[in-house]
């Protein structure tokens, strides 16, 4: 599946370098406008990073949230600071179909599997954003990157199998906004040692050749931002690509 996703800051679509708030590209004052092309083009599922409320959940953009969902015509998951329950019932009763979780994941895995079972796997995302070390080693990123967990992305992944764990966003950091293609192998390796849970593949996705190489890998979706931003290619043509899947049940 395709998944479109736009990222707010201020009510802003804006695409931030790596992950740095320093490094930000401004696109449009008009989300709304951007999710109803994107659905119009054939969308099934939306993806949404409220950044201000990742900096600071006081700050966490949840009427224009609630607006945008309630307007949408395809489901929207919704990440960005979730740290607490009443974040997670919040973006919920806003209309998120998911609620994306990533640093309290890592470090109140705990906490998170509560949710899991209160509100059932398949309405939460585990995001897990990872450095790979030169012997190709997967730590997970937390606090926006800027720290290394040294909790191994395998191992996070097998301490929430028990609670159901239905969906994972994975982000190679190195990747991220590069627009130079996603890590494929990541993906295969993943997918092939998991096989009940659905990846989301994320970053470096810059031309159709990018969706075409990551079909078979096993990817249940993938998440699109900055090549659909600066019209790399449009949701329609993302879609077509996808589709013809090599293996039954791949997209």
């Amino acid at each position: 599946m395709i998944i479109p996703a736009i990222d707010l800051i201020n009510g802003q679509v804006v695409r931030l370098y790596q992950g740095d708030y320093g490094q930000k590209t401004a696109y449009s004052d008009a989300p709304q406008a951007r999710f109803d092309d994107y659905v119009a083009q054939g969308a099934q599922q939306l993806h949404l990073v409220d950044l201000d409320g990742a900096k600071d959940a006081k700050a966490r953009q949840l009427a224009l949230i609630t607006r945008l969902l309630a307007t949408t015509g395809a489901p929207v998951q919704v990440g960005g600071g979730v740290r607490s329950e009443q974040d997670v019932a919040d973006l919920l009763t806003a209309g998120a179909n998911r609620v994306v979780i990533g640093s309290t994941a890592v470090k109140s895995p705990d906490l998170v599997a509560s949710w899991m079972e209160k509100y059932g796997p398949e309405r939460i995302v585990l995001a897990l954003d990872v450095n790979i070390d030169s012997d190709g080693k997967r730590q997970i990123a937390v606090a926006g990157w800027q720290e290394n967990s040294g909790v191994g992305l395998e191992e996070l992944i097998e301490r929430f199998l028990p609670f159901g764990l239905k969906h994972v966003l994975c982000t190679d950091i190195s990747r991220d906004g590069t627009l130079q293609g996603s890590n494929v192998e990541l993906y295969r390796d993943l997918c092939a040692r998991f096989p009940t849970v659905a990846f989301q593949a994320s970053g470096g996705i810059g031309g159709l050749s990018d969706i075409e190489a990551l079909k078979g890998s096993g990817v249940k979706g993938i998440i699109l931002g900055r090549a659909l931003l600066e019209g790399k290619f449009d949701v329609a043509g993302a879609i077509a690509c996808w589709a013809s899947q090599p293996i039954a049940g791949d997209n």
